[in-house]
């Protein structure tokens, strides 16, 4: 039993990816973006965080689902009597 490190990774950036995609749809129209040459940095970071964030916590739900999971601790496992 152990939490695969993707998992909340994955929730950190979809949260903060949500967050700052929100933020840079709501001040679109502001001047804030003029030293960034008219780009709106918010948006489109925040869409990259969450595509990242949705693979990452798409894989790491998906490792729990196979047969053989990954295991921190191999001599752990509960096959037989280790020698």
């Amino acid at each position: 039993m152990g939490l695969d490190i993707r998992v909340p990774l994955g929730l950190i950036f979809l949260i903060t990816g949500g967050m700052m995609s929100v933020y840079g749809l709501i001040t679109r129209n502001s001047g804030i973006y003029e030293k960034s040459m008219g780009i709106n940095l918010n948006l489109w970071w925040g869409v990259a965080m969450l595509i990242f964030g949705g693979i990452m916590f798409f894989f790491g739900r998906q490792q729990k689902w196979q047969d053989d999971p990954v295991t921190p601790r191999p001599w752990e496992r509960s096959e037989g009597p280790r020698l």
